[in-house]
């Protein structure tokens, strides 16, 4: 029970302090929580893409590993969402709806804070490669999903072309590949901007609960969540099993599989018109469920858990402290 308790006090507690924050931001000062999202999905995220892609140390295979993990679990995620609304009877538009909240966890504004704080940096490098994968799925399959439910495919195609992450994934393979070093006038600002992602994106996802209304469906709901939360950490198992995962890259891809609805669903919902009311519910009943889900699988999960990692924000004073208590990471 100990355990439980620093656990969830130590990595998940601190999410929840900063996504109350923008709670609170957009519900006492009306906030733009879309102005916020459009910084986040337009500079942040692909700096922050770029950034983990360039200075990992991970070999090809094993991004390799990650990236189809992600694949993976989406598909089979999709499967199983399909198999379980046979009996709910739900129209088009509610089908599309019920199969992109399933099939697209948080692994950006609350997985990779999570896997950072319970696993440390070497883990989230295996996340980010994860995490990138699924962005791309959301905003490709994700997209087709969305547009299924009331636009034609064509719209579909050109709305992928217009998402940054792609090209800041590809910029990165481009000079992994060519190996070109980048000049520090460059890669400086590209660091401070990936810095600033992830605590800008918690603020975004407590924006966005702020939003969330009663449920018209509460079975659905709960049908969606039960399958975000109980079903996709034994899936994410299986699947790292079969792919040879271990250490840092097993716990880094169960624990972003395992994530509640992606809040990008809310997004896609409301451009394609697909059950808005009902994505948003299922986003914040998944979110404020989750730490009864992820405290004990990352008490589950093996291989040492580190203590919490020192933030750029910390004083070199504190840096110097730690570096002398705390084993290196990479």
């Amino acid at each position: 029970m100990t355990l439980l308790v620093s656990i969830f006090a130590e990595d998940i507690l601190p999410i929840f302090l900063i996504a109350g924050a923008g709670f609170l931001l957009a519900r006492r000062l009306q906030a733009s929580v879309k102005t916020l999202a459009h910084v986040t999905f337009y500079a942040l995220v692909p700096c922050l893409a770029f950034k983990f892609l360039v200075t990992s140390r991970m070999t090809g295979p094993q991004a390799g590993r990650m990236a189809l993990l992600a694949v993976l679990v989406t598909g089979m995620m999709g499967l199983l969402a399909r198999i379980v609304a046979i009996p709910l009877r739900l129209n088009r538009a509610e089908l599309s709806a019920f199969l992109l909240v399933v099939m697209f966890s948080n692994g950006g504004n609350y997985g990779l804070p999570v896997v950072l704080f319970a696993f440390g940096n070497e883990a989230l490098s295996h996340a980010s490669i994860y995490f990138v994968t699924s962005s791309l799925l959301t905003y490709t399959v994700g997209v087709f999903v969305a547009g299924a439910g009331r636009r034609s495919v064509s719209r579909a195609i050109v709305a992928i072309t217009r998402v940054p992450a792609i090209y800041g994934v590809a910029a990165a393979w481009l000079v992994l590949l060519t190996g070109v070093a980048i000049p520090p006038t460059l890669m400086r600002p590209i660091g401070l901007l990936s810095d600033a992602a992830i605590p800008v994106m918690i603020l975004v996802l407590g924006m966005q609960l702020e939003r969330a209304t009663a449920a018209e469906r509460p079975s659905v709901v709960m049908a969606a969540v039960a399958l975000s939360l109980v079903a996709a950490p034994f899936v994410a198992m299986g699947l790292t099993s079969m792919l040879g995962l271990s250490g840092a890259a097993r716990q880094a891809g169960i624990v972003l599989a395992s994530m509640p609805a992606a809040v990008v669903t809310t997004i896609l919902a409301l451009e394609f018109d697909v059950a808005p009311a009902f994505v948003t519910n299922v986003v914040f009943i998944s979110t404020l469920l989750s730490p009864l889900t992820l405290t004990p699988l990352i008490a589950f999960l093996p291989c040492c858990r580190l203590p919490l990692p020192q933030l750029p924000s910390l004083s070199i004073a504190s840096q110097a402290r730690a570096s002398r208590t705390s084993p290196s990471m990479v």
